[in-house]
This record gives C-alpha cells, structure tokens and sequence, in this order.
C-alpha cells in the first residue's frame, strides 16, 4: 500500500510484484459488488484490465505461462504455481472435503470414473461430467444427483468426488466459466517441472509457508502466522520456533498486544503510507478479523449472513484505508442493469474528519466505479457519512 501506483497501464510485472508480496488471492462466490478475487490488485495498483490476472491463473498460452493455480490455502485460494507443491493435503489440516471420502468407499469406482471424463474432455464441470457419465452407463447409477430446485449448497455426489479430488491433488481447476470450476488433469494444468517436483516433507513445507505468511505480514502474533495459510498448531509452533533458531524470524513484543510477536528481519516500516484504497472483505490486510482489531482499532465482522434488520453496516461492507488508518466504510452494491455503484450505507469512524473523508472516498469510489465500467455512483441514506458523500461527489 505504500508502493506509488504505476504511471502507465498495469502490466503483469505489476502483477507479479503484487503477488509476490501478498502470496494469494482468496477466492469467493459472492459477486454483489466485485469478484473478491480482483479487488486486492485494484486496491493496490489502481484500474487494471481483469483479463490481466484471468491470463495469470485460468488462460495461459507460450508467450505468458500460467502464474498462478487454484487450491486450498487460507481458503479456496489462487497462489503462485511453484507454491502448490507446498499445499498438499498431508501439510494442511484436513477440512471440509474428509466428509466427502466415505463417498469412495460407496462408490469405489466414481472417482476414477471422473478422472477419466476429464482426460477426454476436460477442462469441464461437474454438470457436464455427470452427464457424461449418465451417458456413458459407468457404474455410477447409484451416485445421487442434485435435487431438482436444490440450493448451491446440495451438490450432487459426482460434484462432491470433484471437490475432494480438487482438494487433495487429484484434479485441478483448469478454467473458470462463468465463477463455475473446469476441472483438468495436474498434468495439463501445472508445468512439468512442478508436476515431476518431489513431494516436499511436511515440516518442511509448513516452515516454507510460515516464512511466507512472515514476508507478507512483516510482524504477526503465532495465530496470526498460522492462519495465513490455515496450518494446523502444533506445526506451526514448531515452524515458528525453527525459523527463530535459524534467525528467520525475529521473537518481538508489541506495544498493545498480549501475545508474543514475530518480526520479519526483511521488514520495513515505510516513511509514510499515502492515499487512499477500498479493500473488499477478503483482502489479506484485513481477513483476520482480531489482527485487523489490534492494528487498526477497528472492528470488523462480515454481516452477510446476519439478518438484514440485525446488520450494523449492511450486507457487502468495504473498509476505507486512508493514510494508513482504516477511517470509514461503505455498504456496495454493484447495479450493472443501471449502470450504478450503490452505496446503501456510509459511515465513518468516531474522530475522524468526516469531510476529509468523503473527499477521499468519493474519489476511491469514482475510480471504483470506472474500472467495473460503472457511470455514476449513487449514495443511499444509511450512516452519518452518507450525506457529506454524497455533496463530496457532486463536487460541493
């Protein structure tokens, strides 16, 4: 945040000095406002074409290979491909997908039935492997489909084999349509070199993801190194306490906080941090809810499954970062039918110059609107800001 945006076009070296400090890209089905996965490079360099970062993960070619692959890091995540190898399903704890692994001992035949679907046709989604499936007579006839009007969550049980074969490297995501998963053989997804990579120890690879969660934090209690990529404990722990055996990491006590930190010794702290940014609600600066708590003194909690009349914010909230400090934030709603960024609600931190405020966040919305070619911004009636935003943007 403290790096000047480029004055040119952004450029996939741009890109890759983005990715080479915040090290993922989290992942998420929630399209209200923006994709959460474009909105941290937005928040960091200005307006960019998406195709730059969907070139990046989702359609190489010989001339820009693939920089990055899909998997489970913090959550479903996009990282830089020579960081797979690090991920494997013995280094991370197991989640959600060990429910699915009763679903081969069911149908012990699905999954190399899927695999083999994907070999003729892959990239391809679970839909059309089904149908595939269905077709080809394999013997899947007892795997249960989706329910006729089932919600997103009931998938069917080729879908779920999908996941769990995504989950521990059995398949990969070789494509995206329209957010939906394309699954692919690692083979065709990942380069030969990663590919044929021996499996690194586990130990290993959680110091290696450590040192990673370090570079992008700069200074972070042990939680906060462990939740980075989701790593079990008692694996962090001990990361933790080989890196700072080996000098990797510097043991730090932070004015404020109750628990031991960790200090990257390559950390610097910037002579100033200018400007201005909207970050979504999973941007690595501000996902750990306690960490942004502690640094910033601000309190945040996504409200999307709260009920509406139960909401503080509302539904889609983006904090406002201004110099350094998180002084407001803002309830978004990207209306493509009007051509309209909504912000249903506008408020802004207890202290703050509220007029400096939405001069500046007036202007971060503008830009916003701009880059998700959106011609106006439109400001609802919640939140003491909303009002002193709304003159801000019509220039009074």
């Amino acid at each position: 945040m403290a790096d000047p945006r480029p004055s040119g076009p952004v450029t996939r070296r741009h890109l890759q000095r983005v990715l080479g400090r915040v090290r993922l890209l989290q992942l998420d089905s929630v399209n209200v406002a923006v994709r959460a996965h474009y909105m941290p490079i937005f928040s960091r360099l200005g307006a960019y074409p998406p195709a730059l970062l969907d070139d990046a993960a989702w359609s190489p070619s010989a001339r820009r290979p693939r920089l990055l692959v899909e998997t489970w890091a913090h959550e479903a995540s996009l990282v830089p491909v020579d960081d797979w190898s690090l991920l494997g399903h013995r280094v991370l704890p197991q989640r959600w997908w060990r429910h699915y692994a009763p679903l081969l001992e069911r149908h012990p035949t699905l999954s190399g039935d899927i695999r083999d679907v994907v070999a003729e046709r892959g990239p391809v989604g679970a839909g059309a492997i089904e149908k595939a499936l269905e077709r080809g007579g394999r013997g899947t006839s007892t795997a249960r489909p989706r329910p006729a009007g089932a919600s997103w969550w009931e998938r069917s049980e080729v879908k779920r084999v999908c996941e769990y074969l995504f989950a521990t490297g059995g398949l990969m995501v070789g494509g995206r349509r329209h957010f939906e998963r394309l699954y692919d053989l690692p083979e065709r997804v990942l380069p030969p070199e990663v590919l044929a990579a021996p499996e690194p120890d586990p130990d290993d690879a959680a110091r290696e993801l450590v040192r990673r969660s370090a570079s992008a934090l700069g200074v972070a209690t042990g939680t906060d190194l462990r939740d980075y990529y989701r790593l079990g404990p008692e694996r962090t722990r001990d990361a933790i306490a080989a890196l700072v055996e080996g000098g990797e990491l510097e043991e730090v006590g932070v004015r404020g906080w109750a628990k031991p930190a960790y200090r990257d010794p390559a950390a610097r702290t910037p002579r100033e941090v200018a400007g201005g940014a909207l970050l979504c609600p999973f941007d690595p600066l501000v996902w750990e809810r306690e960490r942004t708590e502690r640094i910033f003194g601000f309190r945040y909690r996504i409200e999307i499954y709260t009920p509406e009349h139960k909401r503080d914010y509302g539904y889609y909230v983006f904090p406002f970062l201004l110099d350094g400090h998180l002084v407001g934030r803002v309830d978004l709603k990207a209306d493509r039918a009007a051509g309209a960024l909504r912000v249903p609600g506008a408020f802004a931190e207890p202290g703050r110059d509220a007029a400096r405020v939405a001069s500046e966040l007036a202007a971060a919305l503008r830009e916003m609107a701009a880059w998700l070619e959106l011609t106006d911004v439109v400001v609802g009636e919640r939140g003491e800001l909303a009002e002193p935003l709304r003159r801000a943007l019509r220039g009074g």
